[in-house]
């Protein structure tokens, strides 16, 4: 995804890519939110889904979720569209800050030491709910599961699409990336 379109287009684009998949996933969500404050909590049966703060986080999550379907399947390009690493950012930075810097962390350092954009991606899925398993818990006292549930299950989908690079990872064809600024060589006459 980001990386192919670096290599191919370069720094200006890729930081507008970067801010526009954020974008989308932050907007989603608080369209989400915003749409969920106009029902009538009232209207539901006694103690369905009204425990806490449960009903702003299933409409946080399903802003996100939804965001991240789109970008993954849309319809406009034959349900074949981008992998969600830069999207589930921009849905935890709503949905969970700390949850992201962690991943963020996790991301930096498979990305650094194997120089595998990939795994780094993979092992940033791994982490989000498992981060929020432990956040959830240091937030409420207990594990809020529904909110556990739903990043693994967008931990799952984002390594659900890094498949392909699974194979090639196992296979030792995954393509590394290089740190490193490219230098030009002085023209040799």
């Amino acid at each position: 995804g980001l990386t192919n379109f670096h290599r191919t287009f370069g720094g200006p684009l890729t930081a507008m890519v970067i801010l526009t998949d954020v974008l989308k996933a932050v907007v989603a969500i608080l369209v989400a939110v915003w749409l969920g404050g106009k029902f009538d909590l009232a209207t539901l049966p006694e103690g369905i889904l009204t425990e806490g703060a449960l009903i702003p986080a299933l409409f946080r999550y399903w802003g996100g979720a939804f965001c991240l379907l789109g970008h993954m399947f849309p319809c406009m390009f034959e349900f074949k569209g981008g992998k969600g690493i830069l999207v589930s950012a921009g849905a935890m930075l709503i949905l969970s800050p700390w949850a992201l810097l962690c991943c963020f962390v996790v991301f930096m350092l498979f990305a650094a030491t194997t120089r595998y954009i990939s795994l780094g991606s993979i092992a940033a899925g791994v982490t989000y709910p498992i981060a929020n398993l432990f956040l959830t818990w240091m937030q409420y006292g207990a594990v809020h599961w529904l909110e556990v549930i739903l990043s693994a299950l967008i931990g799952a989908l984002v390594i659900f699409m890094h498949r392909a690079n699974i194979k090639r990872l196992l296979s030792g064809t995954e393509s590394k990336v290089s740190f490193k600024k490219k230098t030009t060589e002085p023209n040799k006459q």
